[in-house]
Order: structure tokens, then sequence, then C-alpha cells
């Protein structure tokens, strides 16, 4: 890796951090950097999960204000996100390459549709609904995104917010704070998992995890002030760009 491709990872990083605290899908910025420098995929996202783990545990720190008295509602879901998390992780390194190029840019539209429309989404719950307070399914849907969260990622946080907006009765940036708690423990598990049995760029894991922590740190103080359409744009366009990526 040449030194301004270090740069731009570094800034991929910073990137995804800051749109991870406060949005969701900073992997739309990391993992398509990663390939850009002509890090194979697979090793790519593992290497990936590992440096944003740091990242995603500084966005977390930056909401405690939050999480104050929801200790309740994390020990009931951050058992369910670490169950995903490993099954996820053990998914990717079990399955074969091919089944990563073939899943994988489904998975990445999916994100790249749900950052385009989640103002949409955060109208649908931004309105308290007491038929889904405490729902049952609430569970097992975390357990699900941990599970997608492990195997790739992108979009992780706003499967999470729709989840936690329409199953819990809370505020959106409680429930910000919550996501950014069960985001970090998906992250952590399964990049601990990468790096007991797989193998891991290391150079672009430090550069991330440098990047991710300083930008996790920025948008939990300052994320509420950027413009969210402006981050939706450069995150589906490069979105985009990683699709045609990796099927061209």
């Amino acid at each position: 890796m040449t030194w301004y491709e270090a740069v731009f990872v570094l800034l991929a990083g910073m990137g995804a951090g800051t749109i991870n605290a406060v949005v969701g899908s900073g992997t739309l910025l990391t993992f398509p950097a990663l390939l850009a420098v002509g890090i194979p995929p697979v090793l790519a996202n593992v290497s990936n999960t590992v440096g944003l783990a740091p990242g995603t545990a500084a966005g977390a720190i930056g909401y405690r204000r939050e999480l104050e008295g929801q200790r309740g509602r994390m020990l009931r879901l951050i058992p369910a996100s670490l169950a995903g998390g490993v099954l996820g992780g053990v998914l990717l390194l079990t399955l074969p390459d091919s089944a990563f190029h073939a899943v994988v840019p489904v998975l990445i539209l999916l994100g790249c549709l749900l950052v385009a429309f989640q103002p949409w989404l955060s109208k649908w719950i931004s309105t308290p609904s007491h038929l889904h307070r405490g729902a049952w399914w609430v569970i097992p849907a975390v357990f699900a995104t941990g599970v997608y969260g492990g195997y790739f990622g992108a979009a992780q946080g706003v499967l999470l917010m729709a989840i936690l907006g329409l199953g819990l009765d809370s505020n959106l940036q409680r429930m910000n704070g919550l996501k950014n708690v069960l985001s970090t423990v998906v992250n952590s598990v399964a990049a601990i998992l990468f790096v007991i049995v797989s193998d891991v760029d290391w150079l672009a894991v430090v550069l991330i995890a440098a990047g991710s922590t300083m930008g996790g740190f920025l948008g939990a103080r300052y994320g509420r002030r950027l413009p969210p359409m402006a981050l939706r744009v450069l995150i589906v366009c490069i979105g985009v760009l990683a699709i045609v990526t990796m099927v061209f």
C-alpha cells in the first residue's frame, strides 16, 4: 500500500466512524476503499470489521448520556447481538468465497436502499407506538441483524434503528445510543473471531481503527450538525461504486 493509498484508507475510516455514530453504514465507505487499494474482498471484509470495532466503541461512549436508564434493555439485547455476531462471523469464514462474491453486492444494494430511504424510515418510527412497546420480536430481530453484521454489516445501524424504533417506546436519540452499543458488540465479537482464526491485513486494520476512532468521537459530538442528505448521497454513490467494482 502506497502512502497516498494509506491516507485514503485512513480518511475512509474517519468518515466511516463519523457516519456509524450518527447514521450507520460506514462499511459502505471503508469496504470499497479497501477494494480500491487492491485488497481481496473477503480479506477486505475481515480487516474492515476488525478495524471498525474501535470506532463503533467510540461512538457508543460518545452517546453514553443517551444510555442512562437503559441498562435493562442492554442486558436483554446484548446477548442476542453477541450470538448473532458470532454466527455471522462463522458463516463468513466457512462459506466459500464464491458465496461472498454472490451475496455481498446484494447486501450492499440493500444497505444503499436503507440509507437512501432512511428519512421515511425515521418518520415511520419517530412516533412511539404503544402497540409495539417491548414487542416480542425485538430480540430475534436483533439476533438476525447481528448475523448480518457479523457477515458483512453495511447498514447494520439502519436496520437496528428501524427494529428498535418500531419495537421499543423511546425517542430516536436514545435508540441511537442503544444502536451504537449493539453494533459495538457485533463488530467486537466478530473482530475477535477473525483475529483468532483468519488472515487479517494489519496495516488496513490500524489505519481504519485510527480513523474510525477519531470519527466515532467526532460523530458523537458533532454528527447531529452534519447535513444528513449529503451523507446519504455520499454513502449511496460509494455503495454503487462498490457493487460495480465487485460485479465487473
